[in-house]
């Protein structure tokens, strides 16, 4: 069951699936998420926030995404990880990612620059001082940095059931391709009420952790902000859920059907 657990990361990187025609979002956007495992036992939390900031004299938006255990379950495998992207306020193409997490005992702390013009990837791993550089595709894009990208610059409206997307990602030390399908449109209860959603399924690696490639399930606001509703995970042992819990800063009202 702790293994499982790595959901914490795992939401983070899933949490790159919102989309719109336009942009979807501003300085100052702030998410946080519940977890739960098996539906009934609460097992930590998630938050992504935006700061327009600067990066040696370029504008960029900040992006910051944490996980964490709560309750009983810190107390056998405790998260904290911690996510970072700085990507352009123009192309929103990722200049540095970082990543620096704890789970359960496992660490990993690295920083990888990106060289867009020159499609390289400079990875930097603290933990074992190992410096690195690896060719990325064109537009490379990082696993947080997605997100915002795929919110701004794809067009929900044309979207049909079964439609799928692909994006290219460099993450750790490799190159690979993001997949999702899209499985129509939905309406979910949430805590702030009923919402209007958009319904994806991201495609992982079956194995150690999902049952299947399909094992995950996202809702996303199907309104101007694209707002990541829930989480739905499949794993090798019981399932995970990530629910909305509070939010701040969006740029455009949150369209919720009060009872």
């Amino acid at each position: 069951m702790m293994k499982k657990l790595l959901f914490l990361g795992l939401l983070l990187a899933t949490l790159q699936v919102g989309f719109a025609q336009n942009s979807s979002f501003k300085d100052g956007e702030w998410f946080k998420f519940k977890m739960s495992y098996s539906g009934f036992l609460k097992a930590g939390n998630a938050t992504l926030s935006v700061k327009e900031t600067d990066l040696g004299g370029t504008p960029v938006y900040h992006v910051v995404g944490k996980g964490w255990t709560t309750g009983m379950i810190k107390w056998f495998f405790k998260v904290n990880d911690r996510y970072e992207s700085y990507f352009d306020q123009q192309t929103l193409l990722p200049y540095k990612f970082v990543r620096n997490i704890y789970e359960g005992g496992y660490t990993k702390n690295l920083t990888i620059e990106f060289d867009q013009k020159n499609q390289k990837a400079h990875v930097d791993d603290i933990k074992h001082n190992v410096q690195s550089t690896f060719d990325t595709k064109p537009n490379i894009q990082d696993m947080v940095s997605t997100f915002y990208y795929l919110r701004n610059n794809l067009n929900t409206d044309k979207l049909e059931p079964g439609d799928e997307v692909t994006i290219d990602i460099f993450f750790d030390q490799e190159n690979y391709g993001f997949k999702l399908k899209y499985l129509g449109k939905d309406r979910i209860e949430t805590d702030f009420g009923e919402i209007d959603a958009l319904k994806f399924r991201p495609y992982v690696m079956a194995g150690r952790v999902f049952k299947e490639e399909e094992s995950l399930t996202l809702w996303v606001s199907n309104d101007k902000n694209k707002v990541p509703l829930r989480i739905k995970a499949d794993l090798a042992v019981g399932s995970l859920r990530a629910d909305l819990e509070a939010f701040k800063g969006l740029k455009y009202p949150f369209q919720i059907h009060i009872n």
